[in-house]
């Protein structure tokens, strides 16, 4: 019962992905070729909910569900390891079709192939769990 509330927001994200067609393989593609606005569109109007979101979080100092202050850390602007890991994510979404969310919502689909997907999801998390020390951050 405890994680309702996330199994509701989890639902609701899936529904949404899939009714913007975000799920869609033959969207994703069309956004990597600059062959259609769709998904830039929701890749921007997200972007602009974010800005909006952590300004409002920051303004009235809100905090988390259990009652602990949201914090944003200043980050290093290294450019390289943005570059780096931005190809990587890249990459992966431009020949799998999908990022993690949308992964996730095709494997609800029944999109069975995705699982394939998310294996390697996983061992690239695992990957970068063991190596984050060695790593230039």
């Amino acid at each position: 019962m405890k994680f309702i509330k996330y199994l509701i927001v989890g639902t609701l994200f899936g529904i949404v992905m899939a009714k913007s067609e975000a799920i869609s393989w033959y969207r994703i593609q069309e956004m990597f070729r600059f062959q259609a606005f769709h998904m830039f569109g929701i890749i921007g109007v997200a972007v602009v909910t974010s800005i909006i979101g952590v300004a409002l979080i920051k303004k009235f100092k809100l905090r988390d569900m259990a009652g602990n202050p949201i914090l944003f850390y200043p980050k290093n602007k290294s450019i390289a390891r943005y570059l780096i890991g931005g190809t990587i994510f890249g990459l992966g979404w431009a020949l799998s079709g999908a990022c993690p969310g949308p992964m996730v919502v095709n494997i609800g689909y029944g999109f069975m192939s995705f699982g394939v997907v998310f294996v390697f999801a996983l061992l690239g998390t695992y990957l970068y769990g063991a190596f984050r020390d060695k790593l230039p951050h």
